[in-house]
């Protein structure tokens, strides 16, 4: 059997949070890298163990260091963690350093030389610049303040850059960056000057004052900088620093437009797809609770009656990770709503009150004008009578929201609310602006995305008979499943299943490759409570949005044509939530048994794959399925002539690293 391409889409860009960085750093860069690439991209931190154990180089399009401390950076990631990043660029990847991983991307590092508490001086392993970065370049810079930063003056080489509309010179922030000595020089070693200092510099810049340059290493594709062009003022405060700093504020604002011109076409010289409208935040909606038995809402509020309090009028209930408005249709407070939803900056939506409108019937379309909840509910009566198994709870209580942190923090992390939450109770969202994702990635959540999250409560006494952990494996059949029960002609659609919970699909672009792409994420958490587990099942499909892959709408236009019924939202959450209730029915009365074995081959991607087993040696396995009690993955291990050698690997999904993009599995340490 010939094993799947799975090498797909770059469409991770991580920043670096690990030690060394500081908070500020990583928060500026992940609000405008965010803004500048979304939905292309999944913007998300990474720590320095998932750079050194996990396969993070198959997914990633481009790796971001901020600022911070260098020699934090050379602690954590010298030796194994830079010749992961130095192949990952050479192999054609990208790397962006802000300031101090600016430093960190030359050959050599000089800070504050002479300066006996500040003093920095030593070769870096990576040597992307292949020659110093020399700082700070200009004076009073101090550790975890502002005393040094500035406003500092930048002239653009315009020539260099790709972008149609750059700046000729615009004010950036800087706050102890360096100068890369010497820049000019170093044309005939793939270096080019994209920006330079305008100002008199502290230090000796050697030829040229260059702030930013690019520089090609392998195939691939290096810029660093000193100043922070990634810091934007709508994210300073002007009052924490001396009575000047708001003058450095103010700068700053007066170029925003400039400074966003030139982030972009530094991505855009770094081979990213950047979003020529700057994306806007979104604020936070109003969440709509509803149910199929439209009296149904009102037992959730005695339920709560407990948790609800009553402040100025307002009742509120107050949970772990956020408060909660309760509020009846109608009762419609524009001044409290400008206040509590926050519309520029980085911030902090644990802080925000959130609005939860309880209906007493089904909501108007006036209400929610990207959801149809009367669509849904009439989707989901007509999949529940179809049903074999009797469905008739998955998605019968529903909150949405248009705009939402994360559909499964709001469940998750509010365990109070949680465990009032009936059986199947469902969050759905438009939108997710602080959505979750495994390890180190994240699923992206453009319009068209379907984004939801269900309660799965759990009996303790069917732990050993139904094991918990087969609930991703559920979650991933449903998704296969009611995508190709959808309509008529969905079951010709090739859709497959990756172990351990991800869904994927052939690209439709290129068939013929036989190269598959995900459109679907899973994050389970359960937790223990009161004689049972309680599961927040958290699934992200491409519908109808061609970002960051592709979607099931492009699918069903090259393999069905124009006899293709239309995607929607209301209709394929219906038809997955009663798929994922039948399928948890059985379970629980059958376990895995073969029969659910049977039906998870068959839309399985792996099965007679051939991986390397790099901890073992790198050992060759032939894959051979799952193990029905846990669903631990089987490697059959190969000697000569890849024949058995009659040695059996058992591997579990949440203490390894698979990477089946490049044909390896990872056991860590």
């Amino acid at each position: 059997m010939v094993s799947p391409n799975l090498t797909g889409k770059k469409v991770n860009v991580l920043v670096y949070s690990g030690p060394g960085t500081t908070v500020e750093s990583v928060r500026h860069a992940l609000y405008s890298l965010r803004r500048l690439l979304a939905p292309h991209y999944a913007v998300i931190p990474v720590s320095a163990d998932a750079l050194l154990r996990e396969p993070w180089s198959a997914t990633c399009a481009l790796l971001v260091v901020p600022g911070g401390a260098d020699l934090g950076y050379a602690r954590a990631l010298n030796g194994p963690g830079n010749r992961r990043i130095e192949q990952f660029v050479k192999r054609g990847g990208a790397y962006l350093g802000f300031c101090a991983g600016g430093y960190y991307g030359c050959r050599r590092c000089e800070f504050e030389v002479g300066d006996k508490t500040l003093e920095v001086i030593g070769e870096r392993e990576l040597a992307f610049y292949p020659g110093t970065c020399r700082g700070g370049a200009f004076p009073g810079f101090v550790y975890h303040s502002e005393a040094g930063a500035r406003a500092a003056e930048i002239t653009v080489a315009k020539d260099a850059l790709p972008a149609a509309i750059v700046p000729d010179r615009f004010r950036s922030y800087y706050n102890g960056g360096g100068v890369f000595v010497d820049a000019p020089l170093l044309a005939d070693q793939g270096v080019e000057v994209l920006a330079s200092f305008a100002e008199e510099l502290n230090v000796d810049p050697g030829s040229g004052a260059a702030a930013v340059v690019y520089c090609r290493v392998g195939e691939g594709r290096v810029v660093l900088t000193g100043p922070h062009p990634e810091f934007a003022a709508a994210n300073l405060e002007k009052t924490t620093a001396g009575p000047e700093y708001h003058k450095v504020v103010e700068a700053l604002e007066a170029d925003d437009r400039a400074r966003t011109d030139f982030l972009k076409a530094c991505l855009a010289k770094l081979g990213l797809q950047v979003t020529q409208s700057t994306t806007t935040v979104p604020s936070l909606s109003s969440l709509h609770l509803s149910a199929q038995d439209p009296t149904a809402t009102a037992d959730m509020l005695a339920a709560w009656a407990d948790l609800i309090q009553t402040h100025g009028g307002e009742e509120r209930l107050k949970d772990e990770n956020d408060t909660f408005r309760i509020e009846r249709p109608g009762a419609w407070n524009l001044s409290q709503l400008e206040e509590a939803l926050p519309t520029e900056g980085i911030v902090d939506y644990n802080a925000i009150v959130k609005r939860l409108v309880v209906h007493d019937d089904v909501p108007s379309s006036k209400l929610t004008p990207s959801f149809n909840h009367h669509a849904f509910y009439s989707n989901l009566r007509q999949y529940q009578a179809q049903s074999r198994e009797g469905a008739s709870e998955f998605g019968a209580h529903l909150v949405y929201g248009e705009v939402v942190t994360s559909t499964n923090t709001i469940l998750e992390k509010n365990p109070k609310l949680l465990r009032t939450l009936p059986q199947g109770f469902t969050a759905t969202a438009t939108t997710q602006v602080a959505g979750r994702g495994r390890g180190s990635n994240v699923w992206v959540s453009p319009a068209g995305a379907l984004i939801f999250s269900t309660v799965l409560r759990h009996p303790l006494d069917k732990i050993q008979s139904a094991p918990v952990v087969f609930i991703q494996y559920l979650a991933a059949m449903a998704v296969v499943q009611g995508i190709k029960s959808y309509d008529a002609g969905y079951e010709k659609l090739p859709v497959k299943l990756k172990w351990p919970n991800d869904v994927y699909a052939l690209d439709p672009a290129q068939p013929e490759k036989q190269q598959y792409s995900k459109i679907c994420g899973i994050l389970v958490n359960s937790h223990y409570c009161a004689n049972e587990y309680i599961s927040v099942v958290g699934v992200g499909v491409n519908a109808t949005n061609a970002s960051p892959t592709t979607s099931l709408t492009a699918l069903a236009a090259r393999f069905l044509g124009r006899a293709a019924a239309p995607v929607t939202l209301e209709k394929l959450l219906a038809r997955i939530l009663t798929r994922f209730e039948a399928l948890y029915v059985r379970f629980l009365r059958a376990g895995f048994d073969r029969e659910f074995e049977a039906q998870y081959y068959a839309d399985w991607l792996h099965m007679h794959q051939v991986v390397t087993l790099e901890e073992e040696g790198g050992a060759r396995a032939r894959i051979k399925g799952i193990t029905r009690d846990y669903g631990l993955l089987l490697a059959e291990e190969l000697g000569w002539d890849d024949r058995p050698t009659g040695r059996v690997w058992q591997l579990q999904s949440d203490s390894n690293s698979f990477d089946f993009f490049r044909g390896l599995l990872r056991r860590k340490v």
